[in-house]
């Protein structure tokens, strides 16, 4: 009877750990602020040379009812542009949802002081889009944080060569139309 509680007790130590982060119930409050992006991943077939090596912080704000919206800038032909979206719970503990339900974003809190995954699906021009980031509330990098991210990645079925880590910017200004 010994001799085999150890390899079960393994064999579920190993299986949690396996798992992803996770999900709890998410205080609106608790992920409101401005984000650094630490990494990411993304299943787009996008070569090296066209991931985006500079991004800006993302920012969360708690709005009415639950719902959360996410803000960034990117520049793209040499102009800047801004993306908000309006997430709405879904009922699942972290898991919002946007545009009619077409877009899915998890948010993972990870054991390692303020840094979080943001885990997104969705379609782009017809086609399943996934893609993941590691944020935190501060520029640096932590190791065990990064680790956990590339793990996550891993069972989501990225490869480790498809995580990278772009250099933090400030926000671009828009420019108005």
């Amino acid at each position: 009877m010994k001799a085999l509680f150890l390899p079960i007790a393994l064999s579920l130590l190993a299986a949690l750990k396996a798992q992803d982060p996770p999900s709890c119930p998410l205080e609106p409050q608790k992920i409101a602020g401005t984000w650094y992006v630490k990494a990411m991943v993304t299943d787009e077939r996008m070569p090296k040379e066209m991931r985006p090596r500079k991004v800006s912080p993302v920012t969360v704000t708690a709005l009415g009812g639950g719902d959360l919206e996410v803000s960034f800038t990117f520049v793209k032909e040499a102009r800047c542009h801004e993306k908000r979206l309006r997430m709405h719970p879904t009922g699942e503990p972290g898991k919002y949802s946007s545009n009619g339900s077409q877009k899915h974003m998890h948010i993972l809190e990870l054991p390692f002081g303020g840094h979080y995954i943001l885990y997104c699906q969705g379609q782009r021009q017809g086609k399943s889009v996934h893609m993941g980031k590691l944020i935190g509330r501060n520029p640096d990098v932590s190791p065990e944080a990064l680790e956990a991210f590339k793990k996550f990645a891993q069972r989501k079925g990225f490869s480790p060569e498809d995580v990278f880590t772009p250099e933090q910017t400030e926000s671009c200004e828009p420019e108005s139309d």
